[in-house]
């Protein structure tokens, strides 16, 4: 290649890179008046929504609410039981008095067709204007007479005591009908859960005993010890432990045998014509 060419393209290259190159801006076109103005300005993006507490009240359609609302129903017939008003309510009149009349037809439609139907503590009765509820408590006595009827039946089949709540539960103003019971009720307080047992006091089943053997009675540990146990500890101290009677059977009384007629001896008859008599089965007379 000629030297004269060369010198000219180094020239020529070392003028180029000493000018500044300009770029031009691109010119940007004007917007079309036929487009939409959605296409011509952009949406700007809103911010996001703060996050708000969530309120079970306003959640209609989740489980927790709807048994929040047969919980509070429950709980209002139980004190409108205990304050004497037993007569039965129809669904409205109930959500009407519990202020929930802003339940929705979904959940309206469940307390009427299962929740409260299905529920032992209401009773459900049933006529020409509709369902009607009411309380259902756990003993069947209304006043202070049914109560002591109640606990004469119970320790007469030894059922035991009765929990007092579930008398202030059946009873309306239970307090004053316990006063007035008197003497004729005990209350004992369970260890396991300190809650106030009712028992009914027989007066003709009462023992005068002395202070000494009271103590010496409850001296005596028993905790842990079962019947087994504890007859043999009497045994070994020379006491007579009384015996359950229904664990020794009773044996059958045996029928006695009829005798067999062969073995009967007949009275002899006719004893003064012994010798006068022939017998002639052996040879017989022909």
């Amino acid at each position: 290649m000629d030297p004269s060419l060369l010198k000219e393209r180094e020239a020529f290259l070392k003028r180029a890179k000493n000018q500044p190159s300009v770029e031009k801006r691109k010119h940007k076109s004007k917007p079309d008046s036929s487009e939409p103005s959605s296409k011509r300005h952009k949406v700007k993006s809103q911010p996001p929504k703060a996050p708000t507490n969530f309120d079970y009240k306003t959640a209609h359609g989740s489980s927790q609410f709807k048994f929040s609302v047969l919980a509070k129903i429950v709980k209002y017939m139980k004190v409108r039981h205990q304050h004497g008003d037993t007569h039965p309510l129809m669904i409205d009149e109930i959500l009407d008095e519990t202020n929930q009349t802003d339940i929705t037809t979904k959940i309206k439609h469940w307390l009427l067709t299962e929740a409260l139907m299905n529920n032992p503590k209401i009773i459900t009765k049933e006529d020409r204007e509709g369902k009607r509820f009411s309380f259902r408590p756990k003993l069947e006595i209304r006043d202070r007479k049914g109560l002591l009827k109640l606990l004469k039946n119970y320790d007469l089949h030894g059922r035991g005591g009765i929990n007092i709540e579930d008398v202030e539960e059946a009873i309306p103003d239970a307090e004053k009908a316990l006063k007035q019971l008197g003497e004729h009720v005990i209350y004992v307080v369970r260890p396991n859960d300190k809650k106030k047992i009712l028992f009914y006091n027989d007066k003709y089943c009462k023992i005068s005993l002395d202070e000494d053997f009271q103590k010496l009675w409850r001296s005596v540990p028993v905790e842990g010890l079962d019947d087994k146990k504890i007859e043999e500890y009497l045994e070994k101290q020379g006491i007579a432990s009384m015996q359950d009677v229904a664990s020794h059977k009773v044996a059958p009384i045996q029928k006695r045998k009829k005798g067999s007629r062969k073995n009967k001896t007949f009275k002899k008859l006719n004893d003064h014509l012994d010798g006068l008599l022939q017998d002639y089965t052996e040879n017989p007379k022909k």
